[in-house]
């Protein structure tokens, strides 16, 4: 998503100076007009020279010369650059548009030639939540090697983001397709069940249940500790039994997040099996049975109808089918 940014208001030319104008853009749009858009679009996107380095890999003083050549080929200034920051001048915003459009078109086109031949090719943009597990070998993992190998014309982007923003991210088209926690049953959205996973509750070393032993723990005991939220998504049977009693202090969708809050020896909350085992293992973390109580969160592949990323969604879908 591209950063919104804020542009000064420009200072009136005094009487001796003449605004400069575009004498517009002539010739064709050459490889290096597109590398260089490109690396503006990023620019623009991240916020920044400094910012987009790590984006671009390449230092800030070679974006500094993309820009000013790009600036020169259109006979405009695109932005503002110093010790008051970054920001785009009016002129920049509207090349951004255009720029954002002339990316998109390209991407379709190479899409639609892949619908003939049969072929991919272009960008795939995966968005995945961060409470996904990724530990060893797991189905997605797998889904993308297949892809990846079967596929290498395809340049394959990863994003991290909450479950929300994945499903935004799915429904206004910024993300090729998504895995999120909920199927988004909505006009044109495609959503595909993968896999259940559970969780199961733990409390941290520091935590006063920690020592408790398992037949003392009751649903009295669980409802005076300080619960992580839980989300909708998440659900079991046990767990509808209890959910009314608990006593909810904390919220944390990131499963990293809500890892840090257990571990302070402060709450208690669920998490995934896989994640926790580790801790566990080294007696950081304690798994409080109680009569097997588990969450089960389902993941659904999500995707736009779209005739130009149909070809790449659907091929996806399958290889990570059969990886579940």
């Amino acid at each position: 998503m591209t950063r919104s940014t804020k542009t000064p208001p420009s200072p009136k030319p005094s009487a001796g100076q003449k605004r400069r104008r575009s004498n517009g853009f002539h010739g064709q749009v050459s490889e290096v007009d597109l590398r260089l858009l490109r690396v503006f679009h990023t620019v623009a996107e991240q916020g920044g020279f400094s910012a987009a380095e790590i984006a671009l890999g390449k230092s800030k003083s070679s974006i500094s010369l993309d820009i000013s050549a790009l600036e020169t080929r259109l006979g405009l200034r695109l932005c503002l650059r110093g010790r008051s920051g970054f920001a785009l001048t009016g002129e920049g915003r509207a090349v951004l548009e255009a720029t954002q459009e002339l990316l998109q078109d390209i991407q379709r086109f190479q899409q639609r030639v892949n619908q003939i031949s049969g072929l991919l090719s272009g960008t795939f943009k995966l968005y995945v939540p961060d409470n996904i597990q990724t530990h060893g070998e797991t189905p997605l993992v797998r889904a993308i090697e297949a892809f990846t190998t079967q596929h290498p014309n395809v340049f394959l982007t990863v994003h991290s983001a909450s479950t929300r923003e994945v499903e935004v991210a799915v429904m206004n088209g910024q993300a090729t397709a998504g895995i999120a926690l909920y199927p988004q049953n909505m006009p044109g959205i495609h959503g595909t069940p993968l896999v259940a996973e559970a969780l199961n509750l733990y409390c941290g070393a520091r935590h006063p249940l920690f020592a408790v032993p398992e037949d003392k723990i009751t649903v009295e005991t669980l409802a005076e500790q300080r619960m992580i939220a839980v989300a909708e998504a998440a659900t079991s049977p046990q767990w509808d039994k209890v959910r009314s009693h608990m006593s909810y202090h904390a919220a944390a969708e990131n499963v990293d997040a809500r890892a840090l809050l257990i571990l302070s020896g402060n709450f208690i909350g669920f998490l995934p099996e896989a994640f926790a085992k580790p801790l566990v293992d080294r007696s950081l973390l304690r798994r409080i049975s109680f009569n097997n109580l588990q969450l089960i969160t389902y993941f659904h592949f999500l995707a736009r109808t779209s005739p130009e990323t149909g070809l790449m969604v659907e091929t996806f879908r399958a290889l990570l089918e059969e990886s579940y």
